[in-house]
């Protein structure tokens, strides 16, 4: 039988991917990652590799493997992606985000860009180099996880905490959210490689006051005290900090487009960069956004406590200066406490692998102009970061310039181009190759 070429391969992997419902709603509801990692896991046997399937709690399954390259001697390198999605709703899409249609040139569906088109191209090349006996230079680790979307608490947080035997010798690590191309004038291409991570901080807000009727005159109101903290901490905004990462990025584009870049107003410099300063906006600064309210259980009745949830956000460098903002705007009558917290992560963009990445994209795009950048979103780099392997986010894919790529992320009618899928796959080839 006449294997496919991964350029092929890949865009039936990513459909098959998506096929498989991984929904995570965060509370272990979902349908989990086991049917996922079992397909993951035969692939990669099926070219000789060794997978183990882990499984960290009922429904939560990653899948990790090593590729044995022709310098075992050398430092390992980490490939992961992973491997739950974020719900959804149906109705609200154009085409069935479970499917894996083909329209419009894409592959459509929950996944297409978060991230199971880079577990789709992880599986292609690793599956093509196997089978025409093309070894890389020195071993990789794969590891294909559970839980991202949730914080990775039962994915690659876990493996770090009970399985760090398994990433031994790693030091570098690629994963997502970094490679992706934004056309510039003169028809060429930045390519972000994700090189920071701010770090997060979801909170939980509570305050007590004096349950009592509601026809009561009542000064100590649990929902009072609550809701102007909150409302104080959503309208906060922080200063302007900017970190190394933010401002080479924010040079190297002004440079692409044109623009001076002003280090004085920086978010001058984001009208030019279309649907993404939405993205690289929130990179200037701390974040603090109110998601969450719950108080009362009866419209005359003064509830003896409320709570509330906060999603925020550190550069890295800047998390005690965030914390003691918080802390001033809540006052004293309201508690904090972690529903989740993560650091904030920034390596240098330098050294062979930042060079192996340029090369490996400009090989297969010579209007290519790579980047660095920070993300205002958090990925398992950061569980994998505590094992002091340097992060990087690296899933390479051209795009068309009308595309509206970061709206793709946990939106409506996701989907990835699929000339995009297979350029991807020659770049990460290329990329083994170099690494």
């Amino acid at each position: 039988m006449v294997q496919p070429a991964a350029e092929d391969e890949v865009v039936q992997l990513c459909q098959e991917l998506i096929r498989i419902d991984t929904s995570n709603p965060g509370d272990h509801s979902g349908p989990g990652e086991r049917a996922a990692a079992e397909y993951v896991a035969e692939k990669l046997a099926d070219v000789g590799l060794e997978p183990r399937i882990l499984e960290s709690h009922p429904k939560r399954t990653s899948v990790v493997a090593r590729v044995e390259g022709e310098d075992s001697s050398r430092d390992t390198l980490l490939l992961h992606g992973h491997l739950d999605v974020v719900p959804a709703q149906k109705s609200d899409w154009t085409r069935d985000p479970f499917a894996g249609e083909i329209a419009d040139d894409c592959v459509w569906g929950r996944g297409a860009v978060d991230m199971k088109d880079m577990d789709a191209m992880i599986l292609a090349v690793v599956r093509q180099r196997l089978r025409e006996g093309r070894r890389p230079p020195r071993d990789v680790v794969l590891a294909f996880t559970a839980d991202e979307e949730a914080g990775g608490a039962w994915g690659a947080q876990w493996l770090v905490n009970e399985h760090p035997e398994l990433f031994e010798g790693c030091t570098e690590a690629v994963g997502e959210v970094g490679g992706f191309s934004l056309t510039v004038p003169g028809d060429r291409r930045l390519y972000l490689i994700e090189t920071a991570e701010k770090g997060i901080a979801w909170m939980r807000l509570s305050a007590r006051g004096t349950a009592g009727h509601g026809s009561m005159v009542h000064r100590d109101n649990a929902i009072t005290a609550l809701s102007a903290a909150v409302g104080r901490l959503g309208a906060h905004e922080f200063p302007i900090r900017l970190t190394k990462t933010v401002r080479a990025f924010l040079e190297r584009a002004c440079a692409a487009y044109g623009v001076d870049f002003d280090p004085d107003d920086p978010e001058k410099s984001l009208v030019e960069l279309g649907p993404l300063a939405r993205m690289i906006g929130a990179t200037l600064r701390n974040t603090l956004n109110p998601t969450m309210l719950d108080a009362g259980y009866k419209v005359n009745v003064i509830p003896q406590e409320a709570r509330a949830q906060v999603d925020g956000r550190f550069l890295p460098g800047h998390e005690q200066e965030f914390l003691a903002t918080v802390d001033e705007l809540l006052g004293p009558d309201v508690v904090r406490d972690f529903v989740h917290h993560d650091d904030a992560i920034e390596t240098d963009y330098e050294g062979a692998l930042v060079t192996a990445m340029e090369e490996a994209l400009i090989s297969q795009d010579p209007g290519a102009l790579p980047v660095p950048y920070c993300l205002s979103a958090g990925t398992d780099a950061k569980a994998f970061a505590r094992l002091g392997m340097r992060c990087f986010g690296f899933a390479p894919l051209r795009l068309p310039a009308e595309l509206d790529f970061s709206g793709m992320f946990h939106g409506i009618d996701e989907r990835v181009p699929v000339d995009g899928l297979r350029f991807g796959v020659r770049v990460l080839d290329e990329f083994l190759d170099r690494a």
